[in-house]
């Protein structure tokens, strides 16, 4: 009996126990920063001063911060912030790399004058390319998704491009071009459709750096402003007081490291299940 595409789908993305893992976990953090006002315990910006630093109790399952704040809260309030700016800049950066990529694999006088631009930007660190935009855009969140998005654009323009050089010359590509069929059409079914896989995996892995970065910078005091809850800021604000009070910096970067590597394991299960190679291999 043949099995349904999803159900085949499912079982060669959970083949491997630590995929299914991850991607429980990842639902997990989701689902609580989608539901927040209603599974925090309290408000993530209530000032408690009486109960200030307090270690992790029947209260504050995680403690306090140096304001009688509930780092539990926080943590929830902070997921929708930090997988937010991820989000934002997985699908502006997907969106602007998979047409630049397209343009420039296709048509090849666009190709030098769009991979000079990529190379010029993934000459520069990711991180210290990323402050020097903030710092000239100013501390916001938003200005915090362009840079970023900037950033990791240059990685899909890559990866896309590359794909489409390979497709363009296939035979069903050749037949469509030489039926008449425009070239808009060709982009938008033909090739397009086939560099969906790449660029899926592709995404997993920015979002998880994204993440990350997003926290280095919170953390650099050149990311969102401090008063917006994230796992960055956080652990900037609480970096002062680690040495008495290590739970101020501890659970938030727990919460960093397990959605960035929940999304990477995700990232390689993808790329493992959608490679016929590496899925052979499996």
């Amino acid at each position: 009996m043949e099995q349904s595409p999803i159900l085949l789908f499912f079982r060669r993305m959970f083949r491997r126990k630590l995929v299914l893992v991850a991607c429980i976990v990842l639902f997990v953090i989701v689902l609580m920063a989608l539901l927040a006002p209603w599974v925090a315990p309290y408000e993530p910006t209530a000032i408690r001063v009486i109960r200030r630093l307090k270690p992790p109790n029947e209260l504050n399952w995680l403690g306090t911060d140096e304001f009688g704040r509930d780092i539990l809260s926080r943590i929830i309030y902070g997921a929708r912030a930090s997988l937010g700016i991820g989000f934002a800049v997985v699908m502006v950066s997907m969106t602007v790399g998979t047409l630049f990529g397209l343009l420039a694999g296709y048509f090849r006088p666009l190709d030098g004058a769009v991979m000079r631009v990529v190379d010029a930007l993934m000459a520069l660190p990711d991180i210290l390319l990323a402050i020097f935009l903030v710092a000239v855009l100013g501390a916001s969140a938003f200005n915090v998704v362009l840079a970023l998005s900037i950033v990791y654009t240059p990685r899909v323009i890559r990866v896309v491009r590359a794909s489409t050089l390979v497709i363009r010359e296939l035979p069903f590509v050749e037949a469509a071009r030489a039926l008449g069929v425009s070239a808009r059409r060709i982009l938008s079914v033909h090739i397009l459709l086939n560099v969906a896989s790449p660029v899926l995996v592709q995404a997993t892995f920015i979002f998880a750096y994204a993440v990350l970065a997003e926290a280095g910078l919170s953390f650099l005091g050149a990311g969102v402003p401090p008063e917006l809850p994230t796992w960055g800021t956080m652990i900037a604000s609480g970096q002062q007081y680690a040495d008495d009070a290590f739970w101020v910096v501890l659970f938030p970067g727990l919460a960093i490291v397990l959605a960035a590597l929940s999304l990477q394991i995700v990232g390689d299960g993808l790329r493992d299940m959608l490679d016929p190679k590496l899925r052979k291999a499996l």
